[in-house]
């Protein structure tokens, strides 16, 4: 999940998912970053989540 559009008038939260390994990173443009994660899955649903919260 390369990239998601901001909630209305929330600041642009851009998330990549980052391979580590044999782990998967979820990030966001606005610095955050999600736990490793060994289900590449499971890192994107973290991406959407923070994403959609913040």
């Amino acid at each position: 999940m390369p990239q998601q559009d901001p909630p209305a008038g929330h600041p642009a939260h851009v998330t990549t998912t980052v391979e580590r390994g044999s782990f998967a990173v979820a990030r966001c443009s606005c610095g955050w970053s999600g736990p490793a994660r060994r289900s590449r899955d499971r890192a994107r649903t973290d991406a959407r989540a923070h994403a959609t919260t913040s």
